[in-house]
């Protein structure tokens, strides 16, 4: 039963490591940018000299001296992923066995909100210099559900990470100039992912493939598909930091670093066995598929952000963003049951990944601002070890936004994102060793709105 033996530590190295497939609608891998709906409404330029926005917190703590008043507030994006599958598979046993049964697995993408809230307090007195803030974000993560039955159920059926960040940090005004910031982020991650097992094809080949074809065999391709369920959760910690330049009244440069952190996962890997097999197991006294805990580890990348403002007028500026995500902290990820007793690993081999982002934006009155911008996102993924998991492609990006100054202290803003991804394409071979061919076509559609009240 060595094969059988084999797809167990696959399953559960795909298990852990299928958390990575969240985020294929606004970002480049499972990065999510939406903690701003002002920086939404400029296709994400100029977070890291962001004036008026509380986001800032985490996206460049020495822009928290851009703000002059204590200021609270309230961010929500929602994120529609559409996508759709074109192709086939086979199992195992290729050609000769048939094909992959069931549909293209529907639309993966639900209306998924992403919330954030930021605090900015700037002290008074003797520290007038100093800036203190707090944000709550979701920097990664999303949520994909493809059909239990569709034929790429070997390498995913749901897959959902929910990672949150509370980030702390306080900024110092050196000159009018010039000004640094730093913060601690403590970081929590929770993942749940399924997929289904072909215990048919691992029983009727484990011994001699003919069995697959034999009708008085009781196991054969995708007739007793089984199912697992792996969660896991962690805390970690990073930091970022942060650096704001006024080179002139009207051209300002901001950078800032938010490190690597590591994710150690503890979770449970539960199976669900047709009757017929676990009987066969039990009989045979095979405990690979029995419920227990796993651990991994995983490395949320580095981000590090270059951004440049241009005042052209008192009421016309323009914003651009140069963005590195370090993806190849991510080669693979390693799967080990207690004691430290290897389960398996999944290959990424993802690249770093650079996007680019232009806006601008007018101030029409007092009252209201217009936003506008246009980005160029990068993927890490590659043709060779792409997988449904995460069928992520470069993407062109296209907003627009607006701002209402209700009073002096409140203010609201609303903002909408198109996404355009490049089709990908797929040729895989999954844990059940099943081979599934084909490309994806797909598209996003975000729309935030917040509120801020300044005291």
């Amino acid at each position: 039963m060595q094969t059988a033996s084999r797809l167990t530590l696959s399953a559960l190295a795909l298990g852990v490591a299928g958390v990575l497939a969240a985020g294929q609608a606004d970002a480049s891998g499972f990065q999510i940018r939406e903690n701003s709906v002002k920086n939404l409404g400029r296709a994400n330029a100029g977070t890291a000299v962001a004036w008026g926005d509380a986001s800032v917190v985490l996206n460049n703590p020495a822009a928290m001296t851009n703000l002059d008043r204590t200021t609270f507030q309230a961010d929500v994006t929602v994120i529609d992923l559409t996508a759709e599958f074109n192709g086939s598979g086979t199992t195992a046993l290729g050609a000769p066995a048939g094909p992959l049964t069931g549909g293209d697995g529907g639309d993966p993408g639900d209306p998924t909100p992403v919330p954030a809230m930021a605090f900015v307090f700037p002290l008074s007195g003797s520290l007038d210099s100093v800036t203190l803030g707090a944000s709550v974000t979701a920097p990664f993560g999303l949520k994909t559900e493809y059909d239990a039955d569709w034929m790429g159920r070997y390498d995913a059926i749901t897959s959902d990470v929910r990672i949150v960040d509370l980030t702390l940090s306080a900024a110092v005004q050196f000159t009018d100039q010039f000004s640094m910031g730093a913060g601690v982020i403590f970081e929590r991650a929770d993942v749940t992912l399924t997929k289904a097992i072909d215990f048919g094809t691992a029983l009727c080949a484990a011994q001699n493939p003919m069995n697959c074809f034999n009708p008085a065999y009781p196991f054969h391709p995708q007739k007793q598909d089984g199912l697992i369920d792996v969660t896991g959760d962690s805390t970690g910690v990073g930091f970022v930091v942060g650096a704001q330049l006024k080179v002139t009244d009207n051209f300002h440069i901001g950078y800032s670093h938010r490190t690597e952190i590591k994710q150690d996962l503890e979770g449970e890997a539960d199976f669900t066995l047709p009757a017929s097999v676990a009987a066969t197991f039990n009989g045979m006294g095979i405990h690979a598929y029995d419920d227990g805990p796993i651990w991994a580890t995983l490395d949320v990348p580095s981000v590090d952000t270059l951004s440049v403002r241009w005042n052209l007028s008192d009421t016309t500026r323009l914003v651009a963003d140069a963005q590195l995500t370090g993806w190849s902290s991510l080669p693979s990820v390693d799967i080990y049951r207690p004691g430290g007793t290897p389960v398996g690993n999944e290959s990424f081999e993802w690249d770093d990944s650079w996007f680019y982002a232009l806006g601008g934006e007018w101030d029409y009155s007092d009252a209201f601002t217009f936003r506008a911008g246009i980005g160029y996102d990068e993927t890490p993924t590659n043709d060779e070890h792409r997988t449904p998991r995460l069928p992520d492609n470069d993407r062109m990006v296209y907003t627009l936004g607006m701002t209402w100054n209700v009073s002096e202290a409140l203010s609201v803003d609303a903002a909408y994102m198109r996404v355009e991804i490049d089709s990908p394409t797929v040729d895989t071979h999954s844990s059940s060793s099943s081979n599934l061919v084909g490309s994806f076509d797909g598209h996003a559609d975000l729309l935030g709105v917040s509120a801020q009240y300044r005291f």
